[in-house]
């Protein structure tokens, strides 16, 4: 059945084509639609075209489902003649339309939505998440409602009383509330008794017979009595309310009324506690007491604040505020304190009387009249006898007793708080804040002046009684009193200087300054000149700020104050009027950002106090101190460049320095920065670009780092960026590291500004667990982040190295040192930091040169003789300097031939003798067994001597090849950074892993014939619903395994069935990983019954490929980011190590290899070549000579032409992929020799030398092309004669060119460097040479070239290291699709019960480590656009066998008869079987991959292939194979009842007829 998505009355779309709503396509080749619509209104409008519509009617209403092309699912509640959308939520990613398809299930609970990526099942309803009753009525929600007294949000069926008034509440009824109480009474109630509560709430549901409410107030519960809508409980007895808050006279508590455990309406209800109020009000407990929002009373008599009517019998109440029918309430008729009836300045000292005025002491009538004052002295409370005087009314004095005060002060005046108590210890009510303030004349009042000038209310007055003082007046003798005052007196005068036109604010400091400003307006003279003073700096008696008159230079002279009639007060320092003088500036120009540090220089510039500088009518602040000759101060930004007038301001006087304006320039730029790292130490040089850096004052290099506690206090003390300057002292360079602000360290290093566009800046030393932050460079005012300057490359700190001591026996101990030999020092993380043209090495006063530096291993050249130590004395010492960090190694010592010692001449003769006789025998003797033994001691001498030589020169052979293989590794590298690895791209990778046998995918698209539009058609919907058939879980296992049961269904047919299942469904990982899970399960299953262990072993079937297929989808992210580096870097490591030896191109067979089988086990002499290649338009003809370029490229004097032109492309194209490459097939090699020399050169030609049927290739040796010739490569003009050019013709192009062995060329045999083994007799016997024989005594012993391997394989262990390591994540995250698969098979282990560790181990090394790994370390033309050489293949063979020895658990045993290449690898295997236990136990102890993170890498790598153009051809491929077992799968899926219910028999019939075009079967 077909359900189309028609316009209906509900919906309003945008679109109206047929096209735009395909239906039945799933099924029938032509889409249903009409072209007719219906008209109707609609009922909602949505914002976005709708892509599907489901309804449900339940609860008597109308639901629509509508989902939209933007992936929103609308509900929307149909009622009447309107619709309301009242819930909208995304349902997959954005933007995924939503299928058609809505489907709710049997209960019509659920609505299964479905999205392009993924199955959600949406509730109908969510009622459930609603936690109350407003969120519940506010959802909108048609078929939810609150049930009352189930206290939750259901559906209307889900409530057992929905049908009874009140008990279920729908939002969309009239007047629709939540339960709540209206209101209580009374509202709170204190908490010593109970008493009654009535809530109102209306609404409230009837109840059984049997049934009750009860309220909960808090933990207490009491029965509830309801009336109506009003209901009555109990309030708690007081040992079950809760304690009051601390600082608090309430509890609060949530009063709910309850049905059974289920809140119907809850408020607060507060209990108070009256006697807790006067705690808390102490200056005024009756106020607070009735004045507070509880109905409390005051008892005046016994002090007690109280609830309820009245206070004990016989005593007065004062009620509170809250009572209305009584006259004696609220705070104004508490008895209590209205006021000080006197003045409240006490003097101390002197008895001074206090009288307070107080109200309603009435209250106390009855009782004895005791009262007493309190004064809150510091440190003391005083309290004074007190009597009460009564006055008209309710009013009354409180005369304290007379006391006079004796405070510790250490203020002018002291505010003392002040209250009355009624016997000892019941306190009036203060009205308000009372305070007495006590004063004493002496403080704040230093001399005559100041004192004269206090407020005359004090009646302080200047005594000169005994100490001369100022005194509160009575305290002072009439005599003693002086109503004048002392002269003025000046202690400093401030500044000494000034200019000549005056206008300078001159301080004058010292005392008896005048009592007033008016005293001193007119008393103040500088140098004989009249100075004005400032009213608002003036300072009663200390200060007088005035502001000088002008005076000729050179004017000097003392400061006068004259006050009056009173003597004048002179300052013993003089003024100085002086004529600042400005002469130059330096520098003269700076960076139009500021930040230049410019220095004025002239005469007398420190004139005046208040000295300022401006450039260009910017300020410019000045550098604290200002020096008699020079001003520094720093420059602030300008709008533009260009020049600007310097002005110094001295007061009022101004300078401009004319003569020399400063010069604004463009601020400096920065283009390149490098290198991007260095050690913590610090210390290496880097090097910045750009322009204008020439105008830098001071470039500096800062980091910003966050450091810890101790690396703070070790490294920094809080500081000024900006250390103070003194006068005369050179700039001091800025400390290594300061303390900033916000716990941020910087640590700054001083550039140098080399020229214009380069500056040289050291990298800083930082504390070693101090986190970076921030690195910058600061160009004065410009600052410039590193990342910014160099391109976007963060600047990293790496750890600084650490290096191990020389000598093993420590570091104390010598090194001996042979001479000639290369030093290897061992060490870790040696390049992170630095590079090895860096790296300074020293044996005493002498270099070691530095070759080689790679990460764990620095080779240095030492000197050839033993140099002096530094220090003059002992042994020199091995020092090794990179940046700023020193290690010292130890002492090296020079091995020599020790000198012969004296021997008496006595002795010499006797020793002489003796010999001579000794010589005599042995010649004897020789000459006895010479004619037997002559051959066999010459053979065996020759032996000796090979072995010796070997032994001696393998280790400084090993050195040497390492040293410059990593040279030219380090090359690599850096061309690597430009060109980048030559990765396939991941559909070409893709294509290869699918299909491996193919070099590619071997599906191509078939050209169309003329007239087969309509037939194309209709096979593309045939294929597509294969395509939809494919999704299908049932149907895609039942084909699987219907196929893998037909007898004449080949293993190449199930890989190959398999990749096209992989190629069909890459936009489905997440499916296809689950049919993948599926099979594997079902693959367990089958073998845990036979043997477990040889599960996954071979591919031998679909599902086994399809892993395969698998992991190189999930795993190309993780060999482009990870493995592939070191993978292509050990290939290449090969390629160079191979190719610097010789190779017989004729047998294969290298100097320079791992395989035994493919070992040159002879000595050919060689020699290495430089040849100059042209490169460019012109390289093949003499014209445009000058854009010809000359490539350097390294061969062998013994290369074929050939080989020749293959190094010859791999290294002028070594930034190039392979595919892109000319082909060597295609170029001849040009010998080019003066200005027309040209020397076409070819592996065969009539030069050819040919002896004895036995043909000699041509090498560059025969052509004798001397060390520097310049060749070219220009492209062939004819079928030359290379050896390779038929067998090119016959190999697809990028294929490896097969070696030729024994090929015959009428009757003749080509060879290279040696012959074939397989030589004639005859021929063997006219090798009649005595080089030929020496050569023939060699091969009866070849083993002796085995050392050759060992030599190979120590060259590349690093890389071989480097790359296992990658493979097995040392150090680095783990692939998720790793965890998922070992985890999957952890799970079947269990699920089988398979306890054996053995064989899990098996299962995951056959499954990943040996399917993936292995094939990828033998062929990497799968994972790089590369040429393998077979000698190549045969080296990556050997490492990919020890790789495959190390995933085994068996132990590895080895004696003499082992093949040779186990025997290289034999002490390295037990290490990395470790680094695999190591891996797999990582793998199993890390968190597992969970299902959500798996699919959603899965979904990302989906997109990857979406484009590619082979997947039709691959559907019908697929299709071919189903087209030849139809009927078995037919039957398979008729058999199954699933498969019939789901109709996938006809289906698949539909299929076969769209693409065999066999429509009248339908």
């Amino acid at each position: 059945m077909c359900h189309a998505t028609h316009e209906t009355p509900l919906l309003h779309h945008f679109m109206d084509s047929p096209e735009s709503y395909p239906c039945g396509d799933e099924h029938t080749p032509s889409p249903i639609a009409g072209r007719q619509p219906l008209e109707a209104q609609p009922l909602l409008k949505l914002g976005q075209p709708v892509s599907a519509v489901a309804a449900l009617q339940a609860d008597g209403h109308m639901i629509a489902f509508l989902g939209d092309t933007q992936g929103q699912l609308h509900k929307v509640f149909l009622h009447g003649s309107q619709g309301q959308v009242y819930h909208s939520q995304q349902v997959g990613p954005p933007g995924s339309a939503i299928s058609p398809d809505l489907l709710l299930d049997s209960s019509d609970s659920h609505l299964y939505v479905l999205t392009a990526h993924q199955v959600d099942r949406i509730p109908v309803a969510a009622c459930p998440q609603f936690p109350d009753c407003a969120s519940c009525l506010q959802a909108q929600d048609p078929l939810c409602g609150w049930c009352v007294l189930q206290g939750r949000c259901t559906r209307k069926g889900q409530c057992r009383r929905a049908g009874q008034p009140n008990q279920w509440l729908w939002s969309y009824e009239e007047d629709s509330h939540c339960l709540h109480i209206q209101s209580l009474l009374p509202s709170h109630h204190p908490r010593q008794e109970q008493g009654q509560v009535t809530l109102s709430v209306p609404r409230l549901p009837i109840l059984d017979a049997d049934e009750y409410f009860h309220c909960a107030f808090g933990d207490y519960d009491s029965l509830a009595h309801v009336e109506g809508p009003y209901v009555a409980c109990v309030t708690p007895p007081q040992d079950q309310v809760p304690l009051n808050p601390p600082g608090t006279e309430h509890v609060t508590v949530p009063l709910a009324l309850m049905f059974e455990d289920v809140a119907v309406a809850a408020t607060n209800f507060s209990f108070y506690d009256c006697s807790a109020i006067q705690a808390l009000e102490a200056a005024a407990p009756c106020r607070a007491c009735v004045g507070s929002i509880w109905r409390c009373h005051w008892c005046p008599q016994s002090s007690h604040c109280v609830y309820g009517e009245h206070c004990p019998e016989g005593e007065r109440t004062v009620y509170s505020t809250q009572e209305v029918d009584v006259q004696v309430r609220g705070p104004g008729a508490c008895p209590q304190v209205e006021g000080l009836a006197g003045p409240h300045l006490v003097p101390v000292g002197w008895e001074s009387h206090l009288a307070l005025r107080v109200r309603n002491l009435q209250h106390f009538r009855g009782l004895p009249a005791s009262f007493h004052c309190w004064l809150e002295l510091p440190g003391e409370l005083r309290g004074l006898p007190a009597t009460l005087e009564e006055t008209a009314g309710d009013s009354g004095l409180i005369h304290c007793q007379a006391h006079q005060f004796y405070p510790s002060m250490s203020q002018r005046e002291l505010p003392v708080p002040i209250y009355v108590t009624q016997g000892e210890a019941q306190r009036l009510d203060n009205a308000h804040a009372l305070y007495v303030i006590l004063y004493d004349c002496a403080m704040g009042h230093p001399d005559c002046s100041h004192c004269q000038a206090a407020n005359r209310s004090l009646g302080c007055l200047w005594c000169a009684d005994g100490q001369p003082a100022c005194r509160y007046g009575p305290l002072c003798p009439p005599g003693a009193v002086e109503l004048l005052c002392p002269a003025p007196s000046i202690d400093a005068v401030e500044p000494l200087t000034g200019p000549p036109e005056g206008g300078l604010a001159l301080t004058i400091l010292g005392s008896n300054l005048g009592r007033a400003f008016a005293d001193v307006q007119y008393a103040v003279s500088v140098a004989s000149r009249p100075c004005s003073p400032e009213p608002s700096l003036y300072r009663t008696s200390a200060r007088i700020v005035c502001v000088t008159s002008p005076a000729p230079n050179g004017t000097t002279g003392p400061v006068q104050v004259a006050i009056k009639s009173q003597p004048p007060g002179i300052s013993s320092q003089h003024f100085t009027y002086q004529d600042p003088v400005l002469l130059s500036l330096s520098p003269r120009w700076g960076p139009q950002a500021g930040g230049t540090q410019l220095t004025i220089r002239g005469q007398h510039l420190q004139t005046g106090g208040n000295t300022s500088a401006f450039v260009g009518g910017q300020p410019c602040p000045i550098l604290e101190p200002v020096c008699p000759e020079a001003i520094v101060c720093r420059t602030r930004p300008q709008a533009v460049p260009g020049e600007a007038a310097v002005l110094v301001v001295f007061g009022h006087a101004q300078r401009t320095l004319l003569a020399s304006p400063f010069r604004y320039t463009a601020n400096p730029q920065l283009v390149a920065a490098e290198p991007s790292a260095s050690f913590r130490g610090g210390g290496r040089l880097i090097r910045v670009r750009g322009t204008g850096l020439d105008v830098v004052q001071r470039p500096l290099l800062s980091v910003w780092l966050e450091a810890d506690t101790e690396a703070q206090a070790s490294r920094a003390q809080p500081q000024d960026p900006e250390p103070r300057r003194s006068c005369g002292a050179p700039a001091a360079d800025p400390q290594a590291c300061i303390q900033l602000g916000g716990g941020l360290l910087q640590c700054s290093t001083v550039c140098s500004v080399n020229s214009s566009s380069l500056l040289l800046c050291w990298s800083p030393a930082v504390p070693d667990r101090a986190r970076l932050q921030r690195v910058f460079f600061t160009l004065d005012n410009v600052q410039v982040d590193f990342a910014s300057a160099s391109g976007g490359q963060d600047f990293l700190y790496q750890p600084n190295p650490r290096l191990a001591p020389l000598s093993h026996e420590g570091p104390a101990r010598p090194y001996r040192l042979k001479p000639g030999h290369i030093l290897d020092v061992e060490g870790e993380g040696l390049n992170l930091g630095i590079s090895k043209e860096e790296v300074r090495v020293h044996i005493g006063r002498s270099e070691c040169l530095v070759k080689t530096l790679t990460r764990t291993h620095l080779y240095c050249e030492p000197p050839a003789h033993a140099p002096q130590p530094a220090d003059g004395s002992g042994l020199p010492q091995f020092v090794v300097q990179m940046g700023n960090v020193r290690l010292a190694l130890g002492p090296v010592q020079y091995e020599a031939e020790p000198p012969l010692s004296a021997f008496p001449v006595e002795a010499q003769a006797g020793l002489g003798m003796g010999a001579a006789v000794l010589i005599a025998a042995v010649l004897l003797l020789t000459l006895m067994y010479r004619h037997k033994s002559k051959q066999a001691l010459r053979d065996y001498q020759k032996v000796l001597l090979q072995l010796e030589s070997l032994e001696t020169g393998v280790g400084d052979q090993c050195r040497k090849e390492f040293t410059d293989l990593m040279t030219e590794m380090t090359d690599l590298s850096s061309d690597l950074e430009a060109s980048g690895i030559p990765f396939l791209d991941y559909r070409t990778y893709a294509e290869r892993a699918f299909f491996p046998g193919h070099g590619g995918c071997p599906l191509q698209p078939k050209p169309e014939g003329p007239g087969e539009d309509g037939r194309c058609t209709t096979v593309h919907q045939g294929l597509t619903q294969l395509s939809n058939l494919l999704n299908s879980k049932l149907f895609l296992l039942t084909l699987i395994h219907t196929l893998e049961e037909q007898p004449s269904f080949s293993q190449r047919d199930r890989c190959h069935v398999a990749s096209l299942l992989s190629l069909a469904l890459h936009g489905k990982l997440e499916y296809l990983t689950d049919i993948m899970r599926t099979l594997l399960g079902d693959l367990a299953a089958h073998y845990v019954h036979r043997n477990p262990k040889l599960m996954l072993r071979r591919t031998e079937t679909m599902v086994e490929k399809l892993l395969t297929n698998w992991l190189s989808i999930c795993l190309y992210a993780f060999l482009r980011e990870v493995a592939g580096e070191p993978l292509y870097m050990l290939f290449r490591a090969i390629q160079y190590q191979v190719d610097k030896g010789p190779v017989d191109a004729v047998t294969g067979k290298a100097k320079r290899t791992l395989n035994d089988s493919r070992l040159l086990r002879e000595d050919v002499e060689f020699q290495p070549l430089t040849l100059m290649v042209l490169v460019g338009p012109g390289a093949g003809g003499a014209a445009c000579s000058s854009e010809v370029q000359r490539v350097p490229a390294r061969v062998l004097d013994t290369d074929t032409i050939t080989q020749v032109k293959e190094k010859v492309l791999d290294q002028v194209y070594k930034g190039t992929p392979f595919s892109q490459r000319p082909s060597v097939h295609a170029l001849d090699l040009e010998w080019r020799s003066g200005l027309a020399g040209h020397l076409t050169l070819s592996d065969e030609d009539l030069t050819s030398v040919t002896q004895n049927h036995w043909k000699r290739l041509n090498t560059l040796q025969h052509y004798k092309v001397p060390d520097g010739a310049t060749v070219g490569l220009v492209p062939q003009l004819h079928s030359g004669s290379s050896i390779s050019q038929s067998l090119a013709q016959r190999c697809p192009l990028g294929e490896n060119i097969p070696t030729l062995e024994d090929g015959e060329e009428g009757g003749v045999c080509l060879w290279h460097l040696v012959k074939a083994t397989e030589e004639p007799e005859g021929a063997k016997a006219r090798c009649s040479s005595l080089r030929e024989r020496e050569a023939a005594r060699a091969k009866a012993i070849p083993e002796i070239y085995l050392t050759r391997l060992l030599s190979m394989k120590g060259t590349l262990q690093k890389f071989v290291d480097d790359t296992f390591q990658a493979i097995l994540s040392v150090n680095r995250p783990i692939p998720i699709a790793v965890k998922y698969l070992f985890d999957l098979l952890d799970e079947l282990a269990e699920k089988h019960g398979i306890e054996d560790p053995g064989t899990l181990h098996i299962w995951k090394t056959n499954s990943l480590l040996l399917r993936f790994w292995v094939n990828a370390l033998k062929n990497p033309q799968l994972i790089f656009d590369v040429r393998v050489s077979d000698n190549v293949d045969a080296i990556l063979a050997v490492i990919a066998q020890t790789f495959i020895d190390s995933c085994t658990t068996s132990e590895h045993k080895v004696g003499r008869d082992s093949p040779v290449n186990k025997l290289l690898y034999a002490r390295e295997i037990p290490r990395y079987k470790q680094m695999v236990e190591r891996y797999y136990a990582d793998i199993r102890q890390s968190s597992p991959a969970s299902y959500q993170e798996m699919n959603s890498a899965l979904a990302e790598l989906s997109g990857s292939y979406t484009s590619a153009p082979h997947c039709l051809e691959a559907l019908q491929e697929l299709y071919n194979h189903i087209h030849r077992y139809y009927d078995q799968i037919i039957s398979a899926l008729e058999e199954d009842p699933v498969g019939q219910k789901l109709q996938l028999a006809c289906r698949l019939q539909q299929v076969a007829a769209l693409v065999e075009n066999k429509v009248t079967d339908l």
